[in-house]
């Protein structure tokens, strides 16, 4: 009579090492609170906001639109601009989760990065109200910005890591996952309300990685799918 022996296999799986979290700034650290289809209509005109939204389903650049304009007019969009930004300061309130994620990953000693399209007075009020200090902390002073990988990949060489040990945390596809992939890093887009389920955003080129409706969700995220060891 053959006996017969089951040779049980065992697969190992290697989680990825993870060396730096990049975070976005407004609606990823902090509750958003700048009215930006409203913004958008004041520097682009409504009918010019409806055309181009049309356009672009996953959002309006427009950064990238006002860059097109004669100097007069880029004045005046950058004054609209600044004056939506001031009034979304005098409101600034930290996400929910945002520091106890801050301190997990401090615990496990990965460095924390900011990249935001907010100008850099937004980004040092953030830093002395909060207490949360995010090095390097690129602003829209720093070009190319988001969506470009530029800052992503200098913040990868100021720290002397590879993309692929990064994660680009952000709350917009258009541009803080499509930074993200850019520049070869993992993306994690935080989804508050399920907008980006709509069938709007099905064909996109950037899909992230994970994606999370708070960042009480990442903390979990991190320690299943990755290496923290330092």
């Amino acid at each position: 009579m053959a006996t017969y022996t089951a040779a049980v296999s065992s697969v190992v799986i290697t989680k990825s090492r993870l060396r730096g979290v990049v975070f976005d700034m407004d609606g990823t650290l902090t509750v958003p609170v700048i009215d930006f289809p409203a913004m958008y209509r004041a520097v682009l005109g409504e009918g010019e906001y409806v055309k181009i939204k049309a356009e672009n389903p996953c959002g309006i650049d427009i950064l990238h639109q006002i860059e097109k304009w004669n100097p007069d007019k880029q004045k005046r969009a950058y004054k609209i601009i600044a004056d939506y930004e001031k009034q979304g300061l005098d409101r600034l309130q930290i996400m929910p989760g945002a520091s106890e994620l801050c301190g997990f990953l401090d615990s496990k000693n990965i460095r924390r990065g900011l990249i935001t399209r907010n100008v850099k007075e937004a980004v040092d009020l953030f830093h002395q109200r909060f207490g949360m200090i995010f090095s390097p902390a690129l602003s829209r002073e720093f070009r190319p910005y988001k969506p470009d990988p530029a800052p992503l990949l200098h913040i990868c060489s100021n720290w002397e890591v590879q993309p692929n040990e990064v994660m680009m945390i952000g709350d917009s596809l258009k541009d803080d996952v499509a930074c993200g992939k850019r520049a070869g890093a993992f993306t994690c887009l935080l989804d508050e309300t399920g907008r980006y389920d709509t069938p709007e955003y099905q064909d996109v080129e950037f899909k992230p990685d994970f994606k999370v409706s708070s960042l009480v969700e990442v903390h979990s995220i991190l320690q299943n799918n990755f290496n923290l060891t330092p």
